[in-house]
């Protein structure tokens, strides 16, 4: 439990972060287990990207380097479904084009080029083959915005997500800093590494907490017994799979940054994240963190001016924090899908 920085905001979600609106759409029935999530900034916010995994799936994320020209970013796209989910991030463009956010290209208000950047994750083997998000996803996700608790768990890109050899999911959380600026991650947890400590049966990150956030009861010591010796990655009808992963997600804030800034963001966010998930990086994932600050929040130092040093440390600090606490929300939210089975049906059977 951590008690070092203030508390959650009242959502704890990164939806606390004014700006911000999610929305997800997913497909779950006998043939299919995947999704598309948006993290939504119509009027524009500064952003940046760390990728740390070997195996990456991406678009748009060069533009997002501080030396190139476009300097916000109007929605990012996670999902299920492999390098083929990017194409949800389509049906993100067009909803965004259709209301006239986007870089302006031209003397008439549609005229624009909304960005979009994305990442996704390996869920194939949680669906039949050919079953993977498209533009359509992408649109319903946008239509489905909103700006309270987007949900946790088999919700969105999390809806075929496996963690490990248990089921995964989408988790978010969020931190109020002493001066009133708000940070807040949604994550979707699909990783090679565990999220559990084998010898406890609790998540590495569970002591990253609020006081009270998640109150775990310690399992039976048979049950962490019968969990520690599932090892392998299964797939939806429990076989074991060659493991090809990925982690992915977005932190932002209502701080007034700019990109370079941002960079720092997305790079403590991956503490957060190695925190939690055991091991991470590796070269069958494609862990990816983006970051995001919508500037709504008046007040704080900006680059160059005496204590933004001091400021944008707190929010990397922060960053580390809500990332790891959203990758724990991500597992206790999940649901077994299929063979695959979730962290309650394992380790609090009769809880599910």
């Amino acid at each position: 439990m951590i008690d070092s920085l203030p508390g959650a905001g009242p959502k704890n979600a990164i939806t606390d972060v004014a700006g911000v609106t999610v929305g997800h759409q997913r497909r779950w029935d006998e043939r299919w287990a995947t999704g598309s999530t948006v993290v939504l900034t119509p009027e524009g916010a500064a952003g940046a990207v760390d990728v740390r995994g070997a195996g990456p799936g991406t678009r748009e994320t060069d533009v997002l380097a501080p030396d190139h020209l476009v300097q916000r970013v109007h929605g990012v796209l996670l999902g299920g479904g492999s390098a083929y989910g990017l194409a949800a991030a389509d049906g993100v463009m067009r909803w965004l084009a259709e209301r006239g956010h986007g870089v302006p290209v031209g003397p008439t208000p549609h005229e624009v080029v909304p960005v979009v950047p994305a990442a996704v994750l390996f869920d194939l083997p949680m669906s039949d083959w050919g079953r993977r998000p498209d533009a359509t996803f992408g649109y319903a996700a946008c239509e489905a915005r909103t700006g309270s608790h987007p949900g946790a768990g088999n919700v969105g890109a999390g809806t075929g997500a496996v963690a490990g050899a248990i089921k995964g999911g989408v988790g978010t959380a969020s931190a109020v800093l002493a001066d009133g600026t708000v940070v807040g991650a949604l994550m979707a947890v699909n990783s090679r590494g565990t999220v559990v400590d084998p010898a406890t049966g609790l998540p590495w990150a569970a002591d990253s907490g609020l006081a009270g956030e998640f109150d775990l009861p310690r399992p039976e010591p048979e049950n962490v017994a019968s969990a520690a010796r599932l090892t392998a990655r299964p797939d939806r009808e429990g076989n074991e799979i060659a493991p090809l992963n990925t982690t992915i997600g977005v932190v932002a804030t209502d701080a007034a940054l700019g990109k370079p800034e941002c960079r720092r963001i997305a790079v403590a966010a991956h503490d957060g994240l190695a925190r939690a998930v055991r091991p991470a990086h590796g070269m069958t994932d494609g862990d990816t963190v983006f970051a995001l600050a919508t500037g709504d929040r008046a007040g704080a130092p900006a680059a160059g001016e005496p204590g933004w040093i001091a400021a944008l440390d707190e929010v990397c600090t922060a960053a580390a924090q809500v990332t790891a606490r959203a990758i724990v929300h991500a597992v206790l939210a999940a649901e077994s899908v299929g063979a695959v089975p979730c962290y309650t049906r394992l380790y609090h059977p009769g809880r599910e």
